[in-house]
């Protein structure tokens, strides 16, 4: 091998090297980021996050603490992240009450004059059950699936676009509260909104994605609704492993803060990989059994495929027939 072909050599194995250190290290940056959220997040101090208890305002300042960590503008009360949700409110079979919640709020202004107006919204809930029925000697409802697995990935998505240079559309980031009890943070949400309701281009609800679901391959997260609209099919061309929602009988689209959205008409889906464990709605539902490797590779598969819609000029529709009423 003569000494050009040589260094040609050399500095060929040193690029790939450095290449791979690289990606190492912001894999391992990224689920060291998905284990410390997940472990308080979870974790007994909080007490299962119920509804509307102190436990969930807990929680709230904590995601509030982790946005403003992440550089994520603030966008709830009085120049904050929380915004209060006070009123009488719809609660599953039981009418309507009066109410006491809250929703974390933040903003990541766009950088193009003609698509910063435009907003992508990605949500979660930030709420569980609380403390319930002791079962197996254990009464706290960690919900670590449901769904302190979609607040994770809604703050690492927000991570990795605040350091991309351009995020040309706005996107709003939002933590509902009270999702268990029936949604009073998005009815709330939906009736002060940080921004126009027609602007919201598409909103991306993350819920439970903390397991595989056997019924789709092990790297596959599927969408409520997938064929309601072409968000998810156009999503999946651009790198998203998304499939459909295997489960039809339980109808998980109307079953997310995202389907009070979608009766405004915003293109609204929830990305799951629910399998129907066990576990849901049980206090078993921990760290314990979480599968850390599923949710890891989850929200990275996610992580290119939300940037392209931002930088995107792309705009959902509903499929003919499919909106919801």
């Amino acid at each position: 091998m003569n000494t050009r072909i040589r260094t040609a050599f050399f500095l060929l194995v040193l690029i790939t090297s450095l290449a791979f250190g690289q990606a190492k290290t912001e894999r391992d940056k990224l689920a060291n980021h998905i284990r410390g959220e997940l472990e308080f997040m979870a974790s007994d101090a909080l007490q299962g996050r119920g509804s509307g208890t102190h436990d969930e305002l807990l929680a709230a300042v904590y995601l509030s603490s982790e946005l403003r960590q992440i550089s994520i503008e603030p966008a709830g009360d009085n120049g904050g992240y929380v915004q209060d949700v006070s009123g009488e409110f719809e609660f599953y079979g039981q009418g309507r009450k009066k109410w006491n919640t809250r929703n974390v709020i933040g903003r990541l202004e766009g950088t193009d004059s003609k698509l910063k107006d435009e907003v992508v919204l990605l949500t979660a809930h930030m709420d569980h059950l609380g403390i319930g029925k002791e079962v197996a000697g254990d009464n706290i409802y960690n919900g670590a699936d449901d769904d302190a697995s979609g607040c994770v990935a809604v703050l690492e998505i927000a991570r990795a676009l605040v350091q991309e240079e351009h995020h040309k559309r706005t996107v709003i980031f939002a933590f509902f509260g009270s999702e268990e009890t029936g949604g009073q943070g998005n009815q709330y949400f939906l009736a002060h909104p940080p921004v126009p309701l027609e602007k919201i281009v598409a909103n991306l609800e993350f819920e439970m994605i903390g397991r595989p679901d056997s019924m789709v391959k092990p790297d596959e997260l599927w969408l409520t609704g997938y064929d309601r609209s072409n968000l998810g099919p156009e999503l999946t061309k651009h790198g998203a492993k998304l499939v459909a929602d295997p489960h039809p009988a339980q109808h998980f689209f109307q079953r997310s803060d995202n389907y009070a959205l979608a009766l405004k008409g915003i293109v609204a889906h929830t990305v799951s990989s629910f399998g129907l464990h066990k576990d849901y709605h049980r206090p078993s539902d921990d760290l314990s059994r979480v599968d850390f490797p599923h949710m890891e590779q989850a929200i990275e598969s996610m992580i290119k495929p939300v940037q392209w819609l931002v930088n995107s000029e792309f705009k959902p529709q509903w499929a003919e027939g499919k909106k919801p009423q």
